[in-house]
């Protein structure tokens, strides 16, 4: 599935000092227990970027023709705990 970028969601990454190409590998190397629907059809993934990095990415799903990020950012020292707690 391709990703849909439009100038309103890239800068709402690059707010957060994130690359869209850093959204887009953490949503397809999305590991359990990711992805995890969040309702209002929101989809929540927590990974690693090539570069080692933890992100979390709110995503939308169109017409399962395309995914729509519409939140990213760094994990925060709290949620890298949890994140790490719930791996396998």
């Amino acid at each position: 599935m391709e990703f849909r970028w439009i100038e309103w969601n890239i800068q709402k990454c690059l707010k957060h000092g994130i690359r869209r190409e850093e959204a887009e590998y953490v949503v397809r190397r999305a590991r359990r227990p990711f992805p995890q629907k969040i309702g209002d059809e929101k989809t929540l993934v927590q990974g690693q970027t090539e570069g080692g990095r933890y992100l979390q990415v709110i995503y939308l799903i169109e017409k399962e023709e395309s995914i729509f990020v519409i939140h990213a950012m760094p994990l925060t020292a709290r949620m890298k705990r949890n994140y790490r707690r719930r791996r396998p």
